[in-house]
């Protein structure tokens, strides 16, 4: 048998990486995802497909020959629409050259911590967090991750600004916040934009703001941003996809809004990463962002009656504590009694056939919780909000 099949490697590879244990979302999903039957509702993405319009403007690109390399930052005509629309949103002048367009979300917060962190250096993150964010500087860059865990009661989550400038030392690059939150539905105030972008300023460290769940809110049309009141030279760099509020989860596309003197640093990095997405994808996601304000107020208001369904039945299991979350699609639930997520989720995806995130995914600090995506449509949910009563009785 060939070393490569027997696991054995021919020649070594970065000891951190070698152990680099994985998402433990992907660990229950590589158990479920052949299963009959099974209601996946572990991964951050709706079942609705992207919608139709937005298929038939990159059909149209692929026809037209839209299949040759792009600047490393984008399109032009990406990068206009992307401004219009932080502009439109978040009341600021946003010129395209502080756009640069990403093969995804985390693609761009890759490039951003490659720009930032040196081995030793430190980011300040708010957690619990998808933990991309999190190992894309400790695994892959050899930073250090300082987590600031946000206070849960009863009535949701709140972030204590104190602690997190007190974790901030000389070795600090960047304060780390994704709002509105995954897992929690967390969702920082205009308060809190404005006394981070402050204390960034003085202690000249930047801001990273990760924002792909800025349209998915269910009390305003748009959760607030790190951008609301930011000048275009604040240490303020914020992260935004096409997956979430467009369902263009597999098409792989983002940006960055970003001082204009970054937008070079960045361009080098996209070269040197992947160069840059499909020219094809991006004409899509300009007509998405041009047209597609009526799907998100459509996808929306299935969501908020999603929670609604969600905060009523599952929060009404005995062993179930849960908070309405403000934002987001998800339900991050603590469970009474329960004292590894891990193992309960796969519990739950052998008993029930139905499949959540452990809440260790996300740190220790979400220990003792589960998060279910309920962006689905009713039938599911109602169907996997049955088959899981039995498990937390």
């Amino acid at each position: 048998m060939s070393a490569g099949l027997s696991g054995a490697l021919p020649a070594p590879i970065r000891p951190v990486i070698a152990g680099f244990a994985g998402s433990r979302i992907r660990e229950v999903s590589k158990i479920g995802m052949e299963r009959p039957g099974v209601t996946a509702l572990w991964f951050g993405e709706g079942d609705r497909p992207t919608p139709r319009f937005i298929c038939d403007a990159a059909a149209q690109a692929l026809a037209a020959g839209r299949t040759y390399y792009t600047s490393n930052s984008g399109t032009p005509e990406l990068r206009q629409a992307i401004a219009r629309y932080a502009m439109r949103l978040h009341g600021q002048k946003i010129v395209p050259e502080r756009v640069t367009v990403t093969a995804s979300g985390v693609n761009a917060l890759m490039l951003i911590m490659q720009a930032l962190v040196d081995p030793g250096d430190n980011v300040v993150m708010v957690t619990p967090v998808w933990p991309n964010c999190a190992d894309n500087i400790s695994v892959v860059l050899g930073g250090e991750v300082r987590r600031v865990t946000l206070a849960a009661d009863e009535r949701g989550w709140r972030l204590d600004l104190d602690r997190l400038f007190a974790a901030c030392d000389g070795r600090t690059r960047a304060i780390f916040v994704n709002s509105p939150g995954n897992p929690t539905g967390w969702m920082a105030g205009a308060a809190d934009h404005l006394a981070l972008r402050e204390f960034a300023r003085k202690r000249r460290i930047w801001i990273v703001a990760d924002e792909v769940y800025e349209r998915i809110v269910y009390d305003r049309a748009c959760a607030p941003s790190a951008l609301d009141g930011a000048s275009p030279d604040d240490p303020v760099i914020v992260v935004n996809s096409f997956s979430k509020a467009w369902c263009m989860t597999g098409w792989r596309l983002g940006w960055i809004v970003h001082p204009q003197a970054l937008g070079e640093t960045l361009a080098k990095l996209n070269e040197v990463n992947m160069s840059g997405p499909a020219m094809f994808a991006q004409d899509a996601g300009t007509v998405a962002i041009e047209q597609g304000e009526g799907f998100i107020r459509e996808i929306v208001d299935d969501y908020r009656r999603a929670r609604e369904v969600v905060v009523q039945r599952l929060g009404a299991m005995p062993r179930v504590r849960l908070a309405r979350p403000e934002a987001a699609f998800y339900a991050f639930f603590r469970v009474d009694g329960m004292t590894d997520s891990l193992a309960t989720a796969k519990q739950v995806l052998d008993r029930a056939n139905v499949g959540l995130a452990p809440g260790v995914a996300f740190g220790p600090e979400g220990e003792g919780w589960l998060r279910l995506c309920f962006a689905t449509s009713p039938q599911r949910l109602s169907d996997a909000l049955d088959r899981l009563a039995p498990a937390f009785a």
